[in-house]
């Protein structure tokens, strides 16, 4: 082995320690940021040994790459608003996905081509280039629907038709049959092959992946948000994986590995969270309006709630002992992450026990809300898990729920009929008293009416949540 090659590998494995050492440090909040940039550090040796390693490289493009890129990524990271984030991380996904699956293609068309410098194709390396065209093409097309559902574009509810299922197994097991054939098939692999139509098949599998990616996502309801992104991120790391594969690159194959292994387990927590199974989310179509749905002419209006105001709210909160904030996806909206803190701040100086509760899948990207308080400076040792606070909630003097919906639903765990029914909530409906801060009385990502807002000891306070916890914090101070 030449000693440039044997000083790569020797780098890739120093990478693969850094990845792994920076994904353990990722587990806890005081390590997480040194665990990053550990990771980042890994990337860029990795990266760095490639380019040294592998002499063919044309460094202009490399160069032009990494300016085009460093730009589109420096101005998302600066200019991206904090709710837009998991739209971000949706298209991160699939650029991802696109990479890889443009490598696989790369890598097949320069085999077509004569380029490699022989006409036969190895059976492990043409295996490799199916499966990276695959995976790579379901997640650019799912992140892109997913991204779509995100921002509003593509609608949140569940897309259903006749037959679905049905017609998602067969074209999967269409696409396997292609890739099988083309494995058999590949340019040169058989004297007397056609080329040209040979790689219009390729092409044609590019078309079916991709839009077995669109039909695996568009059923999926705007509730499953959180499962689909950490789904997708698993595929993209598996992208990866095959495509270093691909090109024999030790160090993308264990990257991307560590990606998708760590993105199913994280899917397997949000599923937990749900308590459902992923093949529930994926098959279920949770999220489709259903079950609670009102229909015409039982719609709720404001008359049936218990409106109240800002003074009302401050003096609940001032004069408590305990209190229990459950921030949703509304104050990443409002950006009153801050605001919420400085509240939170006063009334411990009045001598009340403020604890935060995030549900793991509040919002629409996991941990979505933990980095929003973090951004606050919100210590950790004040946030607690929805398990620990349920069983003494009862003697909670007021939640302040801020934007959430789903996540405090009681139909969860009260009605079977509804779609929300098994899912773990936040029981702020047992509390002494209840705030409820929206802007209206709109359903949360699963469509469904939220029966906590028209309890008796349920206040809502309607508003931008930044506005209106201002003015709270203003009257509390009064006090």
């Amino acid at each position: 082995m030449e000693t440039r090659v044997l000083i790569m590998q020797l780098a890739y494995l120093v990478s693969a320690v850094l990845f792994i050492t920076g994904l353990k440090r990722l587990s806890h909040p005081d390590t997480a940021r040194g665990g990053n940039q550990l990771a980042a550090i890994g990337m860029l040796l990795a990266i760095v040994a490639t380019l040294v390693g592998e002499q063919s490289l044309t460094w202009q493009w490399i160069v032009g790459g990494l300016l085009i890129g460093t730009v589109v990524g420096g101005f998302m990271a600066r200019f991206v608003k904090m709710t837009a984030m998991p739209q971000m991380v949706g298209l991160f996904n699939g650029f991802g996905g696109l990479a890889s699956g443009l490598v696989a293609a790369a890598e097949y068309l320069r085999y077509s081509m004569g380029v490699a410098g022989t006409a036969d194709v190895p059976v492990d390396a043409s295996i490799s280039i199916m499966i990276g065209t695959l995976i790579g093409a379901v997640t650019f097309s799912g992140s892109l629907v997913a991204f779509g559902k995100l921002q509003g574009i593509v609608t949140e509810k569940a897309v259903k038709y006749p037959a679905q299922q049905f017609f998602n197994a067969v074209l999967f097991l269409g696409i396997l049959a292609v890739m099988a054939y083309l494995v058999v098939m590949t340019p040169g692999a058989i004297e007397g092959a056609d080329t040209g139509t040979i790689n219009i098949i390729y092409y044609a599998l590019w078309g079916a992946a991709m839009l077995l990616g669109i039909l695996l996502v568009i059923p999926i309801g705007g509730a499953d948000m959180p499962v689909v992104v950490s789904l997708l991120n698993s595929y993209s790391g598996l992208a990866a994986s095959a495509a270093g594969f691909v090109l024999n690159n030790n160090a993308l194959i264990i990257s991307g590995a560590l990606v998708g292994a760590s993105g199913l387990i994280l899917t397997r927590i949000m599923c937990k969270a749900m308590n459902r199974s992923l093949a529930n989310v994926i098959f279920g179509s949770f999220g489709q309006v259903a079950g609670k749905e009102l229909v015409a002419g039982e719609k709720r209006t404001m008359a049936d709630v218990n409106d109240v105001q800002a003074d009302d709210v401050a003096m609940l909160l001032a004069y408590a002992k305990q209190v229990v904030i459950v921030p949703g996806y509304g104050l990443a909206v409002a950006q009153a992450q801050h605001k919420l803190r400085e509240l939170c701040d006063n009334l411990e100086s009045r001598g009340v026990n403020v604890k935060y509760v995030v549900h793991p899948v509040a919002g629409r990207m996991p941990g979505h809300r933990n980095v929003l308080l973090a951004e606050a400076n919100v210590p950790y040792n004040q946030r607690d898990e929805p398990e620990d606070v349920n069983p003494d909630i009862a003697n909670v003097d007021a939640c302040l729920v801020v934007g959430a919906n789903d996540v405090v639903n009681p139909a969860a765990r009260d009605e079977p009929a509804s779609d929300l029914y098994g899912m773990p909530i936040i029981e702020v409906d047992r509390a002494k008293h209840t705030v409820v801060m929206k802007r209206s009385l709109n359903p949360g990502f699963a469509g469904l009416d939220n029966e906590l807002f028209y309890l008796r000891n349920t206040m809502m306070l309607f508003g931008d949540a930044a506005d209106s916890i201002g003015r709270i914090l203003e009257e509390v101070k009064q006090l």
